[in-house]
Formats: C-alpha cells, sequence, structure tokens
C-alpha cells in the first residue's frame, strides 16, 4: 500500500473539515481526487504529507504510520507535490534551473552544493519538460505554464514513489493546459512511473492513465473506484443532484448538464 486511510477525521478550529476517510492507494496505481471547491481536497492533500495529523483515524503513507514512525525527512524526498501554494515560497531571483535542483533536496533554495549528477539530471528533466530553454530564466518572469512545467521537473528530481498534482491546469489556456496534460500522460505511462494522484474539479481533465477516482462531497467519501463507475451519468447526477450527462471521447469525459440548475 501506498496510502492507507482508515476513519480519517480531521477537526481545525472547532469545525469538521474531514469525516471517516476510507482510501487505500496501490502501488501502480494512478487516481483523480475530484471534488467542487470547498470539498476539503487541501486538507485530505494536507494529510498526506504530513501538513496535518489526523483527529481521528489511521493515516499511512509509504509505509510510514502518522503517530508511530519519523515522518518529515523520509516523506519530503518521497513524495512530489506540484501546487500553486509553493509557488508562492521560493526566492524571487532564483532561475528555473535552481528550482529544479533544489527539488533534490525539498528545500526552498539551494543550501547544498549540488553534485555533476544531479546537474545533469535537472538538466535532462527541463529538456523533458519542454523548459530548457529557460533554464537560466528568473522563474518569477515565466508563463504560468511554463512555472507548472518547471514545478513537475522539480517534484521528479528526487525520483519520488508519490506524485501529486494539485490542479495543475489552473489558469492555463486551452493550448498549455493540453500540452501539460501530454507530459503528465507520459509520466504515468512511464516504467518508472510514481503512483500519481491528480487533484481537479474539472471533469474534462481526467486522463485515460487514472483508471482510479474518489469523489470528495463536504469533506466526505462521497464514492471511489474505477473511474469509468465514478465518472457516469447515474453516479454524477447523484453527486451534483442535478441531472447531468457524461460524453466520452478519446477516453477522456465531457460534463453536461441536463436541465435547471437548483439555486
Amino acid at each position: 500500500m501506498v496510502v492507507e486511510l482508515e476513519g480519517v477525521s480531521l477537526k481545525r478550529n472547532g469545525k469538521w473539515i474531514l469525516q471517516s476517510i476510507d482510501w487505500h492507494i496501490q502501488k501502480g496505481e494512478h487516481w483523480v481526487l475530484y471534488g467542487l471547491n470547498g470539498a476539503g481536497k487541501t486538507a485530505l492533500l494536507n494529510l498526506l504529507n504530513a501538513y496535518y495529523f489526523p483527529t481521528e483515524g489511521k493515516v499511512k503513507v509509504l509505509e510510514k504510520e502518522f503517530g508511530k514512525d519519523p515522518l518529515a525527512e523520509y516523506l519530503r524526498t518521497k513524495i512530489g507535490l506540484v501546487s500553486s501554494s509553493l509557488q508562492q515560497k521560493f526566492y524571487p531571483d532564483d532561475n528555473a534551473f535552481e528550482i529544479v535542483l533544489s527539488g533534490a533536496f525539498a528545500s526552498i533554495g539551494l543550501y547544498e552544493t549540488p553534485t555533476n549528477d544531479l546537474r545533469k539530471k535537472a538538466i535532462s528533466l527541463l529538456e523533458k519538460m519542454g523548459c530548457l530553454d529557460y533554464a537560466n530564466q528568473t522563474y518569477s518572469t515565466l508563463s504560468q505554464g511554463e512555472k507548472q512545467r518547471v514545478l513537475i521537473a522539480r517534484s521528479l528530481m528526487a525520483d519520488p514513489e508519490l506524485l501529486i498534482l494539485d490542479e495543475p491546469t489552473s489558469g492555463l489556456d486551452f493550448i498549455a493546459r493540453e500540452q501539460l496534460l501530454e507530459i503528465i500522460e507520459t509520466i504515468g505511462t512511464g516504467t518508472r512511473s510514481p503512483v500519481m494522484i491528480y487533484v481537479t474539479h474539472r471533469i474534462d481533465e481526467i486522463l485515460p492513465i487514472f483508471h482510479k477516482t474518489l469523489l470528495l462531497k463536504k469533506g466526505k467519501v462521497f464514492l471511489s473506484g474505477k473511474t469509468t463507475e465514478m465518472i457516469a451519468n447515474q453516479t454524477l447526477s447523484d453527486f451534483f443532484e442535478i441531472t447531468v450527462e457524461v460524453i466520452w471521447n478519446y477516453g477522456r469525459p465531457l460534463l453536461v448538464k441536463r436541465g435547471a440548475v437548483n439555486i
């Protein structure tokens, strides 16, 4: 098991953010974590990254159980995270190459001298992500799509066992989004691919590589299982509480509303 959540609940500032979450992810699986804004997706990610500890229940990530095993140093390099919250933490003068290199040490900024092998690896990842042309450019001057590519390259520097992609296409135009999704699909189909969790509130971003989906609603698991069963007419109509239709095209779903939305 890569992730084991059993009866997990989280209370913050006197309010239950997550309740009775059960989720098991095995090696070789790629999952979608789907939920609308405010569903608790960020809180769940913070649990997986050991930024939060559960109020109730058992959390075990990469065979380390929260409350029993040392976590911070171990998970820092074993989990790759691509999130817009990271962008705000980088130093404004760091260039793309330096930010990718920092992923080897799971640090914000470079405080250790990288080896030649690490430098070569960073260059290779920048090239694979299509970032090499702006490797020496200051991160803050990059477009949103370029920043996300750099973040993905950074997340792969330490060869993580779990890669979490937290709404990576947010703020991208159609072309940049599709280019980034193509990169993610390439990573997911690679022979040494880490287990991936793709977090989104957009149905049309779900790629064929994500065979499992967890639907999160108001801090609770609405349903989880095979993506083709979760992203289905009746399941999503019940989830949204409106009548919707799912149209599949080239292995990806498109959501269409039927009838009026109750306000």
